[in-house]
């Protein structure tokens, strides 16, 4: 009993915080922290104050939010005595009165008909005024308990308005009454022999009196249908978006810009040189380029700018052809189309694209436009929205200048990526517009799950949150069981629902280096470097300061030694660390960064490294970038890769490998470079005894036994000559082996092969694959 006081003083406690801070500010910040208390209160009456709170802070924030009206009915089932549910259930419910009048619709009446139709009107009127009357009473009651709870609330002018509705109730009950008598002596002296004009004057007379009254029960209604059905200014949509505050400052400037020129030639003005309404828009995927050009569209006709604000959409499938003349003819209608509005062109930088051939047309779709933009046909009659990611976007406005001399810098606008705290928001936006709401857990977890997606410039920021929520919403509908929580288990968003399925992993990174034969001295160095790591991860997450943690390396050795193996191996423990979210490898040589002319060296460097963000970009044989041949451009590769070294810090890890003499060189090249890495791992060539143990575990991969004779002969050749490769002449000398067998065996009577004979290697196969090699 102690104990449920205590709960009962506590849930009283934050219900008048919640109630203080809704009188304070009309919202309430964390609802989800009252729906969390709200799913762990058994007791009806508090679970229903908790609920009209929650209501009342979502009407705050929203008048038509229809959760809301979901949760004040709910509150009104726990505890029907609920004061305040009632009284807001009441300036909810006040819209839905706007139809009580629709059934009042009555035949058109017409005295030139004949007997028959003016038979089948008057029955048809006699129906509608009997149906209508036979539910009159119940809803004038129903209006009059309302009356009775407003009568005691604040807010008079509700009290007022159902008194007017009750009023006009009350005459539209007596005119219909009326109407009901006139219809059927309407009706019988339609029947009748002798028919006179003064039952259907009549009838006409009190039709109309009916029809006054809907009318005035339809202004009651019409100040607050105005009020809701008008739209929101377009510069108010875009101030009330989340985030873009630098973007916001800049189309707030350009809106009072154009309002001042507007009144300048209201006035008189002479305005020569116009500001250009064409518009450069980057960002990244989400950042809400599409929304900003639809807005920019209506401030534009909102300021008589322009005669329409319709936003023509297109790409370069669209504009540019496949023969010759079929470009100009696509860009000049879809110009066309847009005359008086916007044309918008997603992913422009693509009409130009890097080393186009003759048979490409995009240099004759960018042509074309200008003309057009320029041209006295169509120049100032459109605006055109260029559209793109940052960086390819500036490179195709400086390889055509004719193009970017229409745009002036005060029209570039860059959307910046979400922060995680934006995002965040929007992915409540999301869920409230779906009916939902996520508690903090699911947030830290939203949280999470957006760390993990944002590698690289692929983010997709306000598309990749709301696919998050979609998701959660899918997986909560899906692993939905007949729920006995009732309305809460379909309102909230909880951790479970934002958790992605764990990949199977069957191999720990640390079995794969245990299982590598060799390399002892190279293990121990990994393991204390991934140590490390994670201790300096366990530090920051217990807001300790950590070690700047220095993960590019250095591999140096011959080939065959693991290099490529052990650089796998790597990525995978970073990922395990959470240090890198992919956790991939990228292997790279000098082919995948070089060339062969000016200016394209850098841009080919700039999309590997894209490819390896989140993970490790391997580059073998590196010293191979650095080459003493005029004109090479292997040092673009390095500049480019330290700048993108920098700019991705912890997202990308660069290891180099190759021999160590040359590796030297390659590092003293560029003292950025060397800075860089501080951790060199060598790989020393494997001995014989090593080899052969390489040898005997990739032969029983395949079911393959080394005798012990060929073993022997394998390690008496090895010790006696000097062969090339390491670890892949190992496994190359196998392969041989096993060839050798087969033709052996194969070349003999088939039949007398048996299971033993095709599982073990022998002498004789050993001698005939080491003569091949």
């Amino acid at each position: 009993m102690k104990q449920q006081g205590k709960q009962r003083s506590g849930s009283t406690e934050l219900i008048n915080q919640w109630e203080k801070e809704l009188n304070e500010t009309g919202i309430i910040n964390d609802e989800a922290l009252l729906i969390t208390e709200l799913s762990q209160k058994p007791n009806p009456q508090i679970k229903s104050k908790l609920l009209t709170l929650a209501a009342i802070s979502r009407l705050g924030r929203n008048n038509q939010d229809s959760l809301a009206g979901i949760w004040l009915q709910e509150a009104l089932k726990l505890y029907p005595e609920n004061q305040k549910a009632k009284e807001y259930t009441i300036q909810s419910d006040w819209k839905r009165l706007h139809d009580l009048l629709s059934p009042l619709s009555f035949p058109p009446l017409r005295e030139t008909d004949n007997r028959t139709a003016k038979k089948k009107t008057a029955e048809q009127l006699i129906e509608v005024c009997q149906t209508f009357l036979a539910n009159a009473d119940l809803q004038i009651n129903d209006l009059h308990t309302t009356l009775d709870i407003t009568s005691s609330m604040v807010n008079n002018e509700l009290f007022q308005k159902y008194q007017k509705l009750i009023d006009l109730l009350s005459s539209v009950i007596e005119e219909t009454s009326s109407l009901l008598t006139a219809a059927e002596d309407y009706d019988q002296s339609i029947t009748g022999v002798f028919h006179t004009s003064t039952y259907y004057d009549d009838l006409k007379v009190r039709m109309a009196n009916v029809e006054e009254i809907k009318q005035t029960w339809e202004q009651q209604f019409l100040e607050a249908d105005k009020t809701d059905m008008e739209e929101e200014k377009a510069l108010d949509q875009l101030n009330n978006m989340i985030g873009m505050d630098l973007v916001k400052k800049r189309v707030n400037d350009f809106y009072r810009f154009l309002k001042y020129q507007k009144q300048r030639k209201e006035l008189g003005f002479q305005i020569k040189d116009e500001l250009s309404l064409h518009m450069i828009l980057t960002g990244n995927p989400g950042t809400g380029k599409t929304t900003l050009a639809r807005l920019m569209a209506k401030i534009y006709h909102e300021l008589g700018v322009l005669p329409r604000a319709e936003v023509i959409e297109t790409d370069r499938s669209q504009l540019v052809g496949s023969f010759v003349g079929q470009t100009e003819e696509n860009v000049r209608s879809i110009v066309e189309r847009s005359i008086g509005g916007v044309l918008f062109i997603d992913e422009a930088y693509s009409l130009k694209r890097e080393g186009q051939t003759g048979n490409d047309y995009g240099q004759a779709a960018i042509d074309t436009l200008v003309s057009l933009m320029t041209g006295n046909e169509y120049g100032g009659k459109f605006a055109v929205f260029l559209a793109g990611y940052p960086e390819e976007m500036r490179t195709f406005l400086d390889a055509n200048p004719g193009l970017r001399s229409r745009f002036p810098q005060s029209n570039l606008i860059h959307l910046p990526n979400y922060s995680n705290r934006e995002l965040i928001e929007i992915a409540e936006k999301v869920a409230a517009e779906n009916d939902y709401i996520l508690t903090e857990e699911s947030k830290i977890e939203i949280h999470h799950r957006l760390d993990q997606e944002r590698v690289d410039d692929t983010f997709g920021n306000a598309r990749t949150v709301r696919n998050i929520v979609l998701d959660a919403i899918f997986k909560k509908g899906a692993d939905n069981q007949a729920a006995d929580e009732g309305i809460l288990d379909y309102m909230l968003l909880n951790k479970e629902d934002f958790l992605t399925e764990i990949e199977n992993i069957s191999e720990s990174p640390q079995d794969k280096l245990n299982q590598l034969v060799g390399l002892e001295s190279l293990k121990l160095e990994m393991r204390t470097l991934i140590s490390f790591v994670k201790m300096q991860q366990f530090r920051r997450k217990k807001g300790l300061p950590a070690v700047p943690i220095q993960l590019h390396a250095v591999f140096t050795g011959n080939p065959g030694t693991g290099k490529t193996t052990v650089a796998k191996i790597y990525a995978e423990f970073l990922k395990e660390c959470g240090i890198l979210k992919r956790g991939h490898l990228i292997v790279a040589s000098r082919a995948d960064f070089v060339a062969g002319y000016v200016g394209q060296t850098a841009g080919k460097t700039k999309k590997k490294v894209r490819e390896a963000l989140g993970g490790v970009l391997f580059i073998d044989e590196a010293y191979s970038l650095l080459s003493q041949t005029a004109g090479d451009f292997g040092k673009e590769v390095i500049d480019t890769l330290v700048d993108e070294m920098t700019k991705h810090n912890e997202n990308l890890v660069v290891v180099l490998a190759g021999y160590p003499n040359e590796m030297d060189q390659l590092l003293e090249s560029n003292p950025g470079l060397r800075s860089r890495f501080k951790k060199f791992l060598l790989f020393p060539d494997y001995s014989s005894e090593e080899l052969l143990e390489i040898m005997s575990s990739y032969a029983e991969c395949f079911q393959y036994q080394l005798t012990q004779d060929a073993k022997n002969l394998l390690i008496q050749t090895m010790e006696a000559e000097v062969f090339k490769g390491n670890g892949r002449f190992a496994t190359n000398l196998v392969d041989e082996i096993i060839q050798a067998q087969a033709f052996r065996l194969m070349d003999g009577d088939e039949d007398e092969i048996s299971f033993e004979k095709s599982m073990h290697l022998e002498v004789e196969d050993v001698k005939k694959a080491i003569t091949k090699m």
